[in-house]
């Protein structure tokens, strides 16, 4: 599933392209997705001007005087600027034709994705109203991460990866930065100290900006929306490695199960 680094960098992608736009049509062949794309929402959109592209999690965000358009990738969506006209393949199922001759086109061959519509004056959209601090931000911090953990039994890991904690750290990033910030991830949450929190905190924000900078990390479907591959996934420390030797010590790396989810740590290097 496209995580933070990977919305962010589509975000980053689109935005030049959007900006300033006109829409003159919105072009839905498919409207079951993981939620219906609402029947009005062409209307909606029509003649609107896009001034900007926002992002809160992992979803996408385009507001309007009458609204926000909210975008979320699921588990194999993607994003791309292309010329209007292109034939649509497959799993291309929403066209947002712009006055300068460019398109948006969301294509998701899973179709967990999703098209909604936030009108303006309306109780936060249930998706966003109880979602936790962006982790790029200051509020993000050890001392945050400690007084949310006390008395907390499950895993860290899983701690970590709970949206209303904090949002947008997946299972790739939650690996990654545990590593780097060497604690176990089946360690319970309330144990950690509050320095070890701090170097957490730390080690997410540089673990996610480097990600930023590579455009992601690709494993199977995500492209960014110039339609190219991140490349953080060469730069991997424990994800994806469970067997092979820690890049640190050399000792096997080993491969649990948190939450349904693959977990890798090092037993000599996380504690």
């Amino acid at each position: 599933m496209p995580e933070l680094p990977e919305v962010e960098t589509t975000r980053r992608g689109i935005e030049p392209h959007l900006r300033g736009q006109r829409i003159e049509r919105l072009t839905v062949r498919q409207p079951r997705l993981r939620w219906p794309i609402p029947a009005d929402l062409g209307k909606r959109l029509q003649g609107q001007t896009i001034d900007r592209v926002e992002r809160r999690a992992k979803y996408l965000l385009i507001p309007f005087e009458q609204g926000t358009l909210m975008l979320h990738l699921g588990m194999s969506g993607s994003l791309r600027i292309l010329p209007i006209g292109l034939a649509a393949g497959k799993h291309d199922h929403v066209d947002l034709e712009l006055g300068s001759g460019q398109m948006l086109r969301f294509t998701d061959p899973r179709r967990f994705g999703a098209v909604l519509w936030q009108a303006r004056g309306e109780p936060l959209h249930p998706l966003l109203a109880h979602l936790g601090p962006e982790p790029l931000t200051d509020e993000f911090n050890g001392d945050y991460l400690f007084k949310r953990s006390r008395h907390r039994q499950a895993p860290v890991k899983t701690f970590l990866m709970d949206g209303r904690i904090v949002v947008g750290v997946g299972n790739i990033y939650a690996n990654e930065a545990l590593f780097a910030a060497g604690i176990r991830p089946d360690r319970a949450a309330g144990k950690v100290s509050r320095e070890r929190y701090g170097r957490l905190a730390e080690e997410v924000k540089r673990v996610l900006a480097r990600s930023i900078l590579q455009g992601g990390t690709t494993l199977r479907d995500f492209v960014g929306g110039d339609g190219k591959p991140g490349y953080f996934a060469q730069q991997l420390e424990v994800y994806g490695r469970g067997g092979e030797p820690c890049r640190v010590c050399g000792e096997p790396l080993t491969e649990i199960r948190l939450g349904q989810r693959s977990t890798v740590f090092c037993r000599r290097c996380q504690r």
